[in-house]
């Protein structure tokens, strides 16, 4: 009603004063106008709890969580390698401060089928979509059923602490989490803010999007034809170590698991800022894999000439050369492939954000 009376006295009031009605008028009109001023004040939005977790075209969140989360002196956090953890924010929405001690519940998720079907397609007509569907990766992961929000506060924290030990990055692993019906709150309504649907990317000093620029492949029947790529993700296995896929194969083929490459980060200087690689692949009698030479890596760090707070972070393997033979791309027709060159990846971090995870612009 008060946005009525205001806008009803903002167009009555000057045709009156324009019709001679005089000051008068005016000084009687003044408390109408002032009891309009302080409407920004009132909730002008519905209090609804949501995940701070902006989906992507894929339809999930990329997160980056370290594989092993460290102490500022170096020590393990969690006591073993490939632990680690991540602070959800969840929200409580509106224009003015959160007035209510809130334990928000939240919990798993079973929208994850429903998104695979979406972006993937049903398996009832090709039987191995399913190996580009997400999986769940709630085994990876527990965090506690409630988050403590206060009163005069917005935001809490879910801690989801991870146990990456022995995962297979190969799998495309999504933690699906919800905000739970309560008496106390009402979950936002509009589709997907109550939820999030994580897909987390364990990373350490050496995983990430390595440009490929200046590695190429070559087919063994045409040799005079190599070709470049663009860039090559390299997944975590441990602490020391990624996976990358042979050649140009990346996450979109449904038979990428058969052509992992490992490459093992030995350092041969006392501050590790350069040494050998060590390559290996699980399934080298199949795709009779051999490697030639002993891949060189090195690390180094160079100060933004723009903004200096920005410091480049990169990790470059030269003399990469390795033989692969696919054999499942066409039945009964192994190709043969050469993969010869140099992977460089770039960091760039923020020097003014002590937080390890934020501080990569990733």
């Amino acid at each position: 009603m008060k946005m009525k009376s205001c806008n009803v006295n903002n167009y009555i009031l000057p045709s009156l004063i324009g019709r001679g009605w005089g000051v008068g008028l005016l000084l009687l009109a003044i408390p109408f106008f002032t009891s309009c001023n302080d409407e920004w004040k009132d909730e002008q939005y519905e209090k609804y709890i949501s995940f701070k977790a902006p989906l992507n075209d894929n339809g999930v969140t990329a997160v980056y969580v370290p594989y092993s989360r460290h102490n500022d002196d170096g020590s393990l956090m969690y006591g073993e390698e490939g632990k680690s953890s991540y602070d959800l924010p969840v929200i409580v929405a509106g224009t003015t401060t959160n007035g209510r001690d809130l334990q928000v519940v939240v919990g798993h998720s079973d929208t994850l089928d429903v998104l695979n079907y979406e972006r993937f397609g049903s398996p009832t007509y090709r039987p191995d979509i399913t190996d580009l569907y997400y999986k769940d990766m709630s085994t990876f992961a527990d965090y506690p059923s409630t988050v403590s929000i206060k009163s005069g506060e917005d935001v809490g924290l879910l801690r989801i602490n991870f146990n990456f030990k022995n995962i297979d990055m190969v799998e495309k692993w999504v933690l699906p989490i919800e905000v739970k019906q309560d008496a106390a709150y009402k979950p936002h309504p509009r589709k997907n803010y109550a939820k999030a649907m994580l897909r987390v990317y364990p990373y350490n000093d050496f995983s990430g999007n390595y440009s490929a620029t200046t590695l190429t492949v070559t087919n063994a029947a045409d040799p005079n034809n190599a070709t470049g790529m663009e860039t090559a993700r390299g997944y975590v296995v441990d602490e020391n170590s990624v996976f990358f896929y042979m050649g140009n194969i990346d996450e979109s083929r449904v038979d990428r698991r058969f052509y992992k490459v490992k490459f093992q980060f030995v350092p041969t200087s006392a501050d590790g800022m350069q040494g050998t690689v060590k390559l290996t692949a699980d399934n080298s009698d199949k795709n009779l894999f051999t490697t030639r030479g002993v891949p060189q890596y090195r690390i180094y760090e160079q100060a933004d000439e723009v903004q200096p707070y920005l410091l480049h972070h990169y990790v470059i393997i030269s003399g990469i050369e390795y033989d692969y033979t696919d054999y499942t791309s066409v039945e009964n027709y192994p190709m043969v492939y050469t993969v010869k060159g140099i992977l460089t990846l770039e960091r760039q971090l923020n020097t003014q954000i002590p937080n390890e995870d934020q501080a990569i612009q990733w």
